[in-house]
């Protein structure tokens, strides 16, 4: 991915090294994880995951691990306590991702939509975190908070996204990231507040399929996010959508949950399956089109 000569985003908060405290949140709210999450390597595999990690993805509610605007100008705040050339490159690249998306969900809003983009704030933390919607565990891995409007991520996911979850490349990272940022958009859209009020009056099934449903529609988004940048940049390398595919399909719930438990649940599944990940995807990255990210209005996913 050609990501050094881009500019860098103002709307980082650096909160490494700070650690979190319980208690300090106090609004509700339900975080939105990408569906990766860290593990613990047994024997050469994959191993057993942690229980937050099953949590996650075998139907859990993430809230209940979490104990329980517009961005403006921005700015980026610098974590206290030394951290290693190899982590601050991590920060660099972070914040270049989250710059590209910036300019190109402006020109997505402006042209598509017809109001003004409110960018979102993106948090780097180091083991726990206090968000709006309560105190989070790395373990959950990056998601999106709608009540405070940020994307949250350990830097170490990134090394758990290459070795523990086979998806190594710079641009199977920049996918996380576009997906979180998916995530703001379909709170800005109101999606997400819909969704929400509809899980509230259907049976658990019916609003696990919402919620894969939900993240499906912010895989394309993040797809759509690389049409537009690769159109009006050109930030793609050889073996770059190669990457974002793979990932997509390393942590979908199918795999997943056959990887920690030896079976599969599908109505448990809250994602999407690989197959499901890596169509919608594709179906952004090759249309651009916001309409065709239309996950709620189709029979079969």
């Amino acid at each position: 991915m050609k990501w050094e000569t881009g500019r860098r985003s103002r709307n980082i908060e650096d909160r490494r090294g700070w650690g979190g405290s319980r208690g300090m949140s106090t609004r509700g709210g339900r975080g939105i994880s990408v569906g990766g999450g860290r593990g613990v390597a047994v024997g050469g595999g994959f191993g057993t995951l942690l229980l937050m990690l099953l949590m996650v993805f075998l139907g859990g509610d993430p809230s209940a691990m979490l104990s329980g605007g517009s961005a403006g100008g921005g700015y980026y705040e610098t974590a206290p306590g030394a951290t290693s050339p190899q982590e601050e490159q991590l920060v660099d690249f972070t914040s270049a991702v989250l710059a590209d998306t910036e300019d190109t969900w402006h020109a997505i809003f402006r042209e598509q939509i017809g109001q003004p983009y409110q960018e979102p704030r993106l948090v780097l933390f180091s083991g726990s975190v206090d968000s709006a919607c309560g105190f989070a565990q790395a373990a959950m891995g990056p998601f999106y908070c709608p009540a405070d409007q940020r994307v949250y991520i350990d830097l170490s996911f990134y090394e758990d996204l290459k070795y523990q979850l086979q998806a190594p490349g710079d641009f199977a990272q920049a996918y996380v990231i576009a997906h979180e940022v998916g995530h703001h958009v379909q709170n800005l859209l109101g999606i997400s507040s819909q969704v929400r009020q509809l899980q509230q009056r259907v049976s658990t099934s019916d609003a696990n399929d919402l919620s894969v449903r939900l993240e499906l529609q912010a895989d394309c988004f993040s797809g759509v996010w690389a049409n537009h940048a690769q159109q009006s940049r050109q930030i793609l390398e050889q073996g770059d959508v190669e990457e974002a595919l793979n990932a997509a399909s390393q942590i979908g719930d199918d795999r997943l949950q056959m990887q920690s438990r030896g079976y599969v649940t599908p109505d448990s599944f809250t994602h999407g399956s690989s197959e499901q990940r890596v169509r919608w995807f594709r179906q952004g990255i090759q249309t651009g089109d916001l309409a065709q990210c239309n996950t709620f209005d189709v029979a079969s996913l």
